[in-house]
């Protein structure tokens, strides 16, 4: 009987191979040549070089080659603008065996080993971007220099369920100490995959020098020869294994408690490994980081992560349903119509990304004038972050206006109106600018929860009408949900498309549907246990019950960052259209009636408790359920509320349900948005009788 053996290659079928070229260069003075190997996967800058088992062979083969020619030094370079940006996940999907998985792991120890492992001084020169396994290559060799430009540097692996499991979490907290390593691997990357400026990465002493671009190699090379004649001493400071260590390992526990309350897995398996770096060898460590990336490549929480990395890189750049986009029209000039808070944080995005004039129109001049100022005030402070330079500030400030009336909006091609959720004033605001623009022109509405066909109707062009609803707050959060009305053109949505990929959002394309997708689930899911609140279940019960899923703030808290009063208005919409399912809380009536703004208040360490005046106002019933029951139930709810939407054609598939809630709220790459997460807990075919995936997408099977 013979034995079939599975090689990582044969599941790496896909692999971009990136290749290491090796050649001799002679620096002057220096006694010796310097090994520089050059690692590029033949691409431009736009398909960084990743990692795979054809480019770790290619890696090794090349340091071996290296060694054997005893130079003076080993460097090792990545092509322009890019160094590494890690491995090569692009077969791990058809990863299955715990064995492969962790085959996958030794070989990345075993070719970043022989440049620790040689006595030949070895130098990493960082000349661009280096995540994941492209910075343990760097950590791997004995000095670095960094490229003024690099634009991305750190670890994105717990952001995706994983551990930098090729040194990352052995190498870094011994080079800088437990504190600033726990927040590269730990807290930037659970802070949205937050990557470090070059001037942090010097000051966190992951890198010896930073050299400007434009002779970066050069630079590098005299840098080289001066350390190894020993004419320049790297010094490092001696890293703290007493109390310093421990406290930098419950503060980044904290912190994954704080994001995830248990639920990310490769959070705590890397602190797990922290703690041992601070007394372990080096081979126990990698041996224990081996194990630790074979269980998490063998975990649905990592499949789940993909499945989002893949929409959020992929979906989300290539929207599904969205018109041609050669018959987008071009946008010159934006009106924004209204001077509030929201609308001043479109008219600075606007303003920022399409550097077109921006007028905006209030009521009144104050009102105006004080959006306005908001503006060139949020525009200052760029300024004086070096964000931007004094001549682009300049430009910016004189392209936002404000004015009273309409008039001019007349050579406008875009406008957007952000006012209260009215639809009787949304349509009579719409009817006056018509009188004043050209039939061209796009009138987009950032409402939440109500109709863009009923805001058309009335007018002489129902076909410029499109949702353009934002996130808030909307610098940081990349998702615009772009609604169709049953009479919008292809036109003035591809112009909406053209328009939200400029200003760097991830455009989805939703059916004109109350709530849309964000605040229809939202909605249900707060509205579920909100009821439960109302049946009698404890606050904190409810409130916690939600906690495994590991979402960014849980039901309580989110109510009172949107609002009562605004929540309470979408669930009058949603409850208007579908009163079987969305109910209307009275308890939530009485504490909109009485200005209420959330349910806690705060102590002065941040930690929340019930506000006794809302514990006295809501009436509770007799019926508590237990935290598994509340989360059941809402669990329950939300598979139901997105089957109905696919069945209504509310967006095309299930991805673009997951998408939204991933980039709009926030929710974690490794629940993969929600539908994984209620096909893997059975949740999907309890209630609906299928699943949404087919069994092996976003989970091990």
């Amino acid at each position: 009987m013979s034995t079939t053996t599975t090689n990582a290659a044969d599941v790496f079928t896909d692999e971009l191979v990136t290749r290491a070229h090796l050649r001799e260069v002679t620096v002057p003075g220096l006694d010796g040549k310097v090994a520089l190997i050059t690692i590029d996967n033949g691409e431009d800058h736009t398909k960084p070089s990743t990692f795979g088992p054809g480019g770790l062979a290619s890696l090794a083969e090349a340091i071996d080659a290296a060694i054997a020619a005893k130079p003076a030094a080993i460097a090792v370079t990545g092509k322009p603008f890019i160094f590494a940006v890690g491995a090569d996940l692009s077969g791990v999907p058809s990863v299955t065996d715990r064995e492969l998985a962790r085959q996958i792991a030794q070989a990345g120890h075993d070719t970043f080993g022989k440049l620790i492992k040689t006595d030949i001084p070895t130098f990493a020169f960082v000349n661009g971007a280096a995540l994941g396994g492209g910075l343990e290559l760097a950590l791997a060799c004995d000095y670095r220099s960094l490229s003024s430009n690099a634009a991305m540097v750190g670890f994105p692996e717990v952001f995706l369920g994983l551990v930098p499991g090729w040194g990352g979490t052995q190498l870094l907290p011994n080079l800088i100490g437990a504190d600033k390593a726990v927040t590269v691997i730990i807290e930037n990357a659970m802070n949205q995959n937050k990557t470090l400026r070059p001037t942090q990465v010097k000051e966190f002493g992951i890198v010896d020098e930073v050299f400007d671009s434009a002779d970066f190699l050069e630079k590098s090379l005299l840098w080289l020869r001066d350390v190894v004649s020993g004419t320049t001493t790297v010094e490092r400071p001696e890293v703290d294994r007493g109390e310093a260590w421990n406290a930098a390992l419950a503060r980044g526990k904290a912190i994954a408690d704080a994001r995830s309350h248990g639920a990310a897995d490769g959070a705590y398996r890397a602190l797990q490994l922290m703690e041992l770096a601070k007394t372990a060898s080096i081979d126990e460590g990698f041996q224990a980081e081996n194990d630790a990336l074979a269980d998490l490549l063998m975990s649905d929480s990592l499949r789940a992560s993909l499945y989002s990395f893949d929409l959020v890189q992929k979906r989300a750049k290539r929207p599904v349903g969205a018109p041609d986009k050669k018959l987008a029209r071009p946008v010159t000039k934006v009106g924004i119509v209204g001077a509030g808070l929201m609308a001043s944080q479109l008219a600075l995005l606007f303003v920022r990304k399409l550097e077109v004039p921006v007028v905006m129109t209030d009521l009144d001049q104050e009102r105006a004038d004080k959006g306005v100022a908001y503006v060139v005030a949020e525009l200052d402070k760029l300024l004086q972050k070096k964000r931007i330079s004094p001549d682009k500030h300049n430009r910016l400030k004189a392209l936002i206006s404000g004015e009273v009336g309409y008039e001019s909006f007349s050579d406008a091609d875009f406008v957007i109106e952000a006012v209260f959720e009215e639809l009787e004033l949304k349509k009579q605001i719409f009817g006056e600018i018509e009188k004043h623009t050209s039939a061209e022109c796009v009138f987009a509405t950032n409402t939440s929860s109500l109709s863009i066909t009923d805001m058309a109707a009335g007018l002489s062009h129902p076909e410029r009408v499109v949702g353009f609803h934002f996130f808030n707050p909307v610098a940081v959060l990349p998702l615009l949900e772009i609604i169709r009305g049953e009479k919008t053109d292809d036109a003035a949505l591809a112009t909406a498309f053209a328009t939200g990929k400029k200003l760097g959002k991830s455009c989805v394309l939703v059916k004109d549907a109350p709530g849309f997708v964000v605040n229809r689930l939202l909605t249900r899911f707060l509205g579920t246990v909100i009821g439960t609140i109302d049946d009698g279940t404890d606050f904190a019960v409810a409130d916690q019950a939600l906690e495994p899923l590991g979402l960014p703030m849980s039901p309580l808290v989110l109510l009172q960052l949107v609002g009562p009063a605004v929540a309470l208005h979408t669930a009058e919409t949603l409850h208007e259209a579908f009163p079987e399912r969305f109910g209307v809380s009275e308890n939530m009536r009485k504490f909109v009636e009485v200005g209420k703004s959330g349910v806690y208040t705060w102590d002065e360490k941040g930690r929340p408790s019930v506000d006794p005046e809302v514990e006295a106002l809501w009436t509770r019933g007799d019926s508590p359920l237990t935290g598994e029951q509340v989360r059941t139930k809402a669990l329950e709810a939300i598979a139901e509320e997105v089957k109905l939407m696919l069945d209504e054609g509310v967006v095309a598939g299930p991805q673009d349900i997951d998408l939204c809630l991933i980039l709009g709220a926030g929710w974690p790459f490794w629940n993969g948005g929600i539908t994984p997460y209620l096909d893997r807990t059975g949740t999907s075919e309890k209630v609906n009788g299928e699943r949404f995936l087919p069994a092996g997408v976003a989970s091990l099977s």
